[in-house]
């Protein structure tokens, strides 16, 4: 069966009918669809966005930022308190050091009290040397103190620089440049030579070999720790213990450990008075040389040697040597001859003990 465009038109109004009919309710009716909020998905707070982990990181960085500062703090306390205990440590070892010194310090002052008050003095890194002018009742002379502080500010030197030459303290205080010079040990001149008495060390090395101590000589002289070695040895071997740097043989023995030796008959008559060359040592290493003046050698003049002993126990030296005296006592300091020699002009000698700056 055919339709036509009519009836077409009329089935479709038939069809459609009821929902325009509706539409047209609805519209008539003013009413309003509206869906449930929980058809829409909840708003998430800006914060709730970051996930778990990067909060608990968060978290972590926060307290590992604290520990930090809480660090940083004790290292500064720490730091703080490392500086100010080792200004306090700065401190004591300065006390303690001037403490150590100071009982050096006194005893000096008092043995240098005791000699009374220098007339002239050198001072340097390698020595100081004090010189001092003496009047007893019966002599005058000199005093020399000196502390040594180098290897270097101490010898002793060959006249002329040859075994068996002489030459004044004053020539070889010159010749080497010394600021002091005194005669060192005895002699005995032969074929027109001058030679040292008995041992003698120069450098370490024996000139002329050991000679075991015989009658009333002795042995003194500096080891290389530049203190005074002195004494009468009879095996070389003893001697060799001691170290000897350099020294010289003459007598006698005139104190040991502070107390004074009996001086040999001998030497108490002859001659009674004489020009004194002396050498000792005090606790502390430093050395004393004692030159005393005489005017000439018949006995008249100058300093027996229980007074040189006297002299030395007030001092406060430790050991006392006697030197060569009469005309060959001789004291130079800073280029001049402090004593009066016996022989009115300096003699010429084997040994010399020189001082340097």
């Amino acid at each position: 069966m055919t339709l036509s465009v009519k009836q077409l038109n009329r089935l479709a109004l038939l069809t459609l009918a009821p929902f325009i009919g509706l539409i047209l309710w609805l519209v008539t009716a003013n009413m309003s669809i509206s869906l449930p909020s929980e058809s829409f998905p909840k708003q998430l707070p800006e914060t709730a966005v970051i996930p778990a982990q990067t909060e608990s990181l968060l978290t972590q960085l926060d307290q590992a930022k604290q520990t930090a500062l809480h660090t940083a703090s004790s290292i500064k306390r720490t730091i703080k308190l490392y500086k100010a205990t080792n200004e306090s440590m700065s401190h004591i070892v300065k006390t303690v050091s001037s403490q150590a010194g100071r009982p050096a310090l006194v005893y000096d002052r008092r043995i240098t009290r005791a000699i009374g008050s220098p007339a002239r003095s050198v001072q340097s890194d390698k020595i100081t040397a004090q010189l001092f002018n003496i009047h007893a009742q019966n002599f005058s002379g000199y005093a020399l103190k000196v502390k040594l502080k180098s290897d270097k500010s101490m010898q002793m030197v060959l006249g002329k620089d040859k075994y068996g030459g002489a030459e004044t303290t004053l020539a070889a205080a010159r010749r080497y440049q010394a600021v002091a010079g005194i005669n060192a040990g005895g002699f005995a001149d032969q074929n027109g030579k001058r030679y040292p008495l008995s041992t003698t060390v120069l450098n370490g090395k024996y000139l002329s070999g050991f000679e075991p101590t015989h009658k009333d000589l002795f042995f003194v002289g500096l080891n290389k720790d530049l203190k005074l070695i002195g004494g009468k040895f009879n095996d070389k071997s003893q001697l060799d213990q001691q170290q000897p740097k350099f020294g010289a043989s003459f007598v006698p023995v005139l104190m040991k450990n502070g107390i004074p030796q009996s001086i040999p008959a001998k030497w108490q008559s002859s001659p009674t008075r004489a020009p004194r060359t002396v050498v000792a040592n005090y606790k502390d290493n430093q050395l004393l040389f004692l030159v005393i003046d005489g005017y000439n050698e018949s006995g008249g003049s100058g300093a027996t040697l229980k007074e040189i002993q006297i002299l030395l126990a007030r001092f406060g030296a430790i050991d006392g040597y006697n030197l060569d005296g009469g005309g060959s006592s001789s004291l130079v300091f800073n280029g001049q001859v402090v004593n009066h020699p016996s022989d009115g002009v300096l003699r010429p000698v084997p040994t010399n003990f020189l001082f340097f700056k």
